[in-house]
């Protein structure tokens, strides 16, 4: 087993791609296809070893069947759109091949990601004998690892779960995102949830913010979210009582978003404009910068990570695990910044995990019911170096005292 395709060659497609190359004992053919064909050229001329590219539409199961059947590769790498899951899945079974992605299914009339849509392919990537590897990005992906790694060496039951997210990079934009502007800004402005006591609680979007102490950045207002890690992670941690997401966001971030929600730009229901049916928030992608274009002269870093209380040995006990990721040491590898490295270094990753048999099973997986050791120990050789800190009584006190 030694072959890869990979869909979508975004600011994350085109990391994993370029960090396959740099590995070819494992990935001894890739294949890279994308909507657009210029990326893949762009890709395949910054790769220092040979990689083949064409051009497909995900959406369209029939094609992306012919692409798998045309390249036999042992595994499908989806760093495509999340609405493009469900085609892709659709074709992996049908050619029995082993399936990969970083982001859940979400429809495109409803900003409403879940795994249910996925989980619900169980018995049928089981009968045919393959296994569909859920949610390996970074969050979800390696926090969800974290949290596995933890529930297995650290803890005897973890109680709470707090996954942190901050970037402290500057990409010196009026204002961008460092992922797909269409899914980013369809996450933020969806109402907040998080589990506790064995039911969710919804908030109004960024209506709940604390101060979170992030490794090497400090202190920095953080807001609650829904993140879809939180979804499985309540199926996979025994003894779990409450999981919660934050994402620091900029005062400058904030007063845009504000201003294209009140004009209508973040809607995602088509209108008329001059006789042609447009999605406003689609129409905002084609004017907000490309993602990948922004590791030019990007400066700060990355801090993400899980912070979990619990029990071991019938103490109390609270760590946190989590990687610092340097903007401009991504630049300088393989010209991408820290979000996509974060994103597109774990599905590589992952990938290595199936082909090498050190992840395996037939059905469908999120990363967490996975062996977390020999993931953690590639990851880090692989550029995300991870560190596990006990966490004293008074540390993340502001964190810890939020009630919603």
């Amino acid at each position: 087993m030694d072959s890869i395709l990979i869909i979508g060659a975004g600011a994350a497609g085109s990391v994993v791609a370029k960090k396959c190359a740099m590995d070819r004992d494992t990935f001894k053919k890739i294949h890279l296809a994308s909507r657009t064909l210029e990326k893949c050229r762009k890709v395949q001329q910054d790769c220092k070893s040979e990689i083949t590219i064409s051009q497909i539409d995900a959406d369209d199961t029939a094609q992306v069947i012919k692409l798998i059947e045309e390249q036999n590769p042992d595994i499908v790498v989806n760093m495509a759109l999340p609405y493009q899951d469900i085609s892709i899945m659709d074709a992996c079974l049908a050619t029995k091949t082993h399936y990969l992605d970083t982001a859940n299914y979400e429809p495109k009339d409803e900003a409403k990601f879940s795994y249910k849509w996925q989980w619900a392919y169980q018995d049928r990537f089981r009968e045919k004998g393959i296994m569909a590897v859920l949610g390996c990005g970074f969050d979800p992906g390696v926090i969800s690892i974290y949290c596995a790694y933890a529930q297995q060496k650290l803890f005897d039951d973890i109680l709470t779960i707090d996954i942190v997210d901050c970037n402290d990079g500057n990409h010196g934009k009026a204002f961008a995102t460092n992922f797909n502007p269409e899914i980013n800004i369809r996450e933020v402005t969806q109402r907040g949830k998080y589990w506790k006591d064995g039911k969710w609680i919804e908030v109004d979007p960024l209506s709940v913010s604390c101060m979170v102490d992030y490794p090497e950045v400090g202190a920095r207002k953080s807001f609650l979210l829904y993140h879809e890690e939180e979804e499985s992670l309540v199926q996979n941690i025994r003894g779990l009582k409450q999981i919660r997401f934050w994402m620091t966001f900029s005062d400058n971030y904030i007063k845009h978003l504000e201003v294209l929600q009140n004009v209508g730009m973040t809607r995602i229901d088509p209108v008329i404009h001059n006789g042609v049916e447009i999605i406003p928030l689609q129409f905002l992608k084609t004017l907000l910068p490309e993602p990948s274009s922004l590791a030019e002269n990007y400066t700060g870093k990355t801090s993400i990570g899980a912070i979990l209380r619990g029990v071991k040995d019938g103490k109390k006990v609270s760590y946190i695990i989590y990687n610092v990721c340097d903007h401009a040491e991504c630049s300088q590898e393989i010209n991408s910044q820290a979000v996509s490295y974060t994103t597109g270094v774990p599905a590589m990753v992952g990938a290595k995990m199936v082909l090498k048999g050190l992840w395996s099973g037939k059905g469908v997986f999120n990363v967490e019911e996975l062996p977390p050791v020999p993931f953690l120990e590639e990851v880090a050789k692989r550029g995300l170096p991870w560190t596990v800190k006990e966490l004293k009584e008074s540390d993340q006190k502001d964190l810890f005292s939020v009630v919603s």
